[in-house]
């Protein structure tokens, strides 16, 4: 890879999130590749303008050179317990840094297992679950924790409506592995409880009945703060759309394609002190890094790399 390179290859751009990843890198004035698995749908949906690979996930050659030259791959095609590892792979051995967005625990736990080892000996970030489920709410108990243990963190999301993509729904038929929690300071398969409680989330989504719904966030907070208890709770009506065949998906309501779903996430930290922490949702941008020489190398989570701290916690 050139050293200087900034290009960022989009793999699934052509998919709903992988259109809007491409026109935001666009939109920062960076280049960026559109590379997908079908001529046609990129030519459907991607700009003229924007240079677009062919690659398939069973073909690691043409993987690897879909993204020669790029400095950064972001994986916005799932399921990711089919994509994320060949295409990590394969970004790896082009000297690319690798990102996905995946909500499967599953997935997120094999890129840390399998993945880090590459990464280091590549001198490169493999960072999984850095979309809306996993990264965000990583982000938020980074912000939030002092040093030290951490007794308690509740993660409560609602939306208005869940309209479920292509892409939703093939990950909801594939994804069959049993969800996980931490208790006891330990992830543990998910123990559905009758005693979830409801949630009182800001105007307009107010009062929600909730249910327990763990995804790649548990796997993300877990693998760098010590935690005793995660929890992760999505109101009920939110399941029900998305559990309900005949549920449209999204529909643009703006210029940039955005659909008028609205969502609030909270979080709910306790520490051993008794401080307890609350806090709505967050974004915050990283510090710009040299994406050629990175500080760390090795999978890491979504506020490792926005925080400057390594795998150790050490400060960057």
């Amino acid at each position: 890879m050139n050293s200087t390179s900034k290009c960022i290859a989009v793999y699934g751009a052509a998919g709903h999130t992988g259109q809007f990843v491409v026109h935001e890198v666009q939109r920062r004035g960076l280049p960026v590749v559109a590379v997908g698995r079908s001529a046609a749908r990129l030519d459907e949906t991607i700009p003229a303008a924007i240079p677009r690979r062919i690659a398939e996930l069973d073909d690691p050659v043409s993987l690897e050179e879909a993204f020669a030259e790029c400095a950064v791959v972001i994986n916005c095609a799932g399921p990711f317990l089919d994509t994320a590892a060949p295409v990590a792979r394969a970004a790896l051995r082009a000297g690319c840094h690798y990102i996905d967005v995946t909500a499967e625990q599953a997935s997120a736990q094999a890129s840390f297992a399998e993945l880090d080892a590459l990464a280091r000996a590549a001198g490169r970030v493999v960072i999984p679950a850095a979309g809306f489920y996993g990264g965000l709410a990583d982000l938020l108990a980074s912000a939030l924790a002092s040093a030290g243990h951490i007794d308690e963190i509740t993660v409560a999301v609602a939306l208005d409506r869940w309209w479920p993509t292509v892409g939703t729904r093939k990950t909801g038929e594939r994804n069959k592995v049993p969800r996980v929690v931490v208790t006891n300071a330990r992830l543990a398969p998910l123990v559905l409880s009758a005693e979830v409680p409801n949630w009182v989330f800001s105007a307009p989504l107010g009062h929600q009945a909730m249910v327990e719904l763990p995804f790649s966030e548990v796997i993300t907070l877990a693998h760098h703060l010590k935690v005793g208890e995660i929890r992760s709770l999505l109101n009920r009506s939110a399941l029900d759309d998305i559990r309900d065949a005949s549920t449209p998906p999204p529909t643009a309501a703006d210029d940039n394609g955005r659909s008028a779903q609205r969502f609030e996430l909270v979080m709910r930290l306790v520490q051993q002190d008794g401080r307890r922490a609350w806090a709505g949702h967050l974004c915050r941008d990283g510090a710009h890094r040299d994406r050629s020489r990175p500080a760390f190398a090795g999978a890491l989570v979504p506020a490792q790399r926005c925080t400057g701290t390594g795998p150790s916690g050490r400060p960057d």
